[in-house]
């Protein structure tokens, strides 16, 4: 059994009624390879380790420890060394170099959807999208975070359904490349956390390639008029005022 005890440190979820309509457990973009197991043990980490470097994170590195050591080496490597920076820096520059790493720079955002829509409309939809994902696994998301953050997603991954949060992570592989860019460029400590999550990921495929090529060269796309192709299904929506705020938080004008 792994040291660390999902439901005992992981609370940027909450568990609900899976819909009716619950998440199919049809693979997309190939299989896993590592073991169901493995391969949650290590999005536990890593969603912990992409969290604000607070008193309880710090307490539970030696659990993290424990944890990693039971990893497959690729992943092992890059968590450890974090772990050694946060063992090793004081809490004030640490949480400074945070902050600064993840808040004030696009190219490092945590943020799935900000890479594939920027700051849109079709953005607010996306966001639905990933809590209506959840909403059918049985989880909600809690009002402290976006459902799209990388670090509630690996939650989603751990302690959900594996295959949805498979889906979410490939369908925004062009992000998570682009944040690995961001955070190498910079030297962060935090590069290693993803660079262990890459390694769990299949090979980029050639969509996938184009994809990044596309975003390193411009960006986040700008404004888009129209949101066709964007649907949100009402028999998810137990909260939808929430979902509106959502929406209307992003610029969204219904």
């Amino acid at each position: 059994m792994s040291p660390l005890a999902p439901m005992e440190w992981l609370g940027r979820l909450k568990r609900r009624e899976p819909s009716a309509q619950a998440a199919s457990g049809v693979r997309h973009y190939g299989e896993p390879t590592l073991d169901d197991a493995t391969l949650r043990g290590v999005w536990q980490v890593c969603s912990l380790l992409l969290g604000y470097p607070d008193d309880r994170l710090l307490g539970l590195l030696p659990a993290i420890r424990r944890s990693i050591a039971r990893f497959p080496d690729e992943a092992a490597g890059p968590l450890l060394g974090l772990v050694k920076h946060l063992e090793s820096t004081p809490m004030s520059p640490l949480r400074t170099a945070y902050v600064e790493t993840f808040d004030t720079t696009r190219k490092c955002a945590l943020h799935l959807t900000y890479y594939a829509h920027g700051d849109t409309r079709k953005r607010g939809i996306a966001l639905v999208q990933f809590k209506q994902a959840f909403r059918r696994a049985g989880l909600e998301v809690t009002e402290d975070e976006l459902p799209d953050h990388l670090a509630v997603v690996l939650e989603f991954g751990a302690t959900g359904d594996v295959a949805v949060a498979w889906k979410l992570l490939n369908d925004h592989r062009a992000g998570i490349e682009l944040l690995q860019w961001g955070l190498d460029a910079k030297s962060s400590p935090w590069a290693g956390v993803v660079t262990a999550l890459r390694t769990t990921l299949p090979p980029l495929d050639g969509g996938q390639e184009e994809a990044v090529r596309k975003l390193l060269a411009d960006g986040p796309p700008d404004e888009e008029v129209g949101l066709d192709g964007y649907s949100i299904d009402p028999l998810l929506n137990p909260h939808p005022n929430d979902d509106q705020l959502l929406l209307e938080s992003l610029g969204d004008p219904r």
